[in-house]
């Protein structure tokens, strides 16, 4: 069977930028690694990692391109997990994220899934929209002041430690 994804790129520009692919089901979350990487023009040597998501878009399960917990943590690897075992009917969408510093972002869906044309290399890149721009879109990290559940008094002055009301030898 062959994987159809949409792979689109999180901007803030006008012009949509998406590119649509295939993938059998057989190959590795590596090799959709690398056919995204290759197909938006960047050279797949940054740290990237695939995430699991719910429909809104929720990132959850990292899959990492790379081991990067020294042992701490049990990581999924591309390589070692297989696309199947990823994405099927129940679990259509990811969120790849490629080189962290940069942070370009791209949503990736299961649009389909279907039989193996005959003749066909895979993966195989099947349509192309938009340009990537030079620039990875600007990602900006803001909370609501009413996500968090604290209380917080704009009045307090920090730099003002004689009336921050607390024992200065509370050690």
């Amino acid at each position: 069977m062959i994987y159809r994804f949409r792979v689109i790129l999180d901007n803030e520009t006008e012009d949509d930028v998406f590119r649509d692919l295939e993938i059998k089901e057989t190959d590795t979350m590596e090799d959709l690694h690398n056919i995204i990487t290759q197909s938006f023009g960047f050279d797949g040597t940054e740290i990237a990692s695939f995430y699991l998501s719910d429909d809104q878009w929720n990132q959850g399960e990292e899959i990492s391109l790379f081991d990067m917990s020294d042992g701490m943590n049990e990581v999924r690897l591309m390589n070692e997990t297989n696309l199947s075992d990823t994405v099927h009917e129940a679990q259509t969408k990811l969120i790849y994220v490629y080189d962290f510093l940069s942070m370009w972002t791209f949503y990736v869906e299961l649009a389909e899934i279907a039989e193996e044309d005959e003749g066909v290399d895979y993966p195989n890149l099947i349509f192309v929209q938009g340009q990537v721009p030079d620039d990875a879109p600007e990602r900006i990290f803001e909370a609501e002041r009413d996500e968090f559940d604290c209380e917080f008094d704009d009045a307090y002055d920090i730099d003002d430690y004689d009336n921050l009301d607390f024992n200065e030898n509370w050690n």
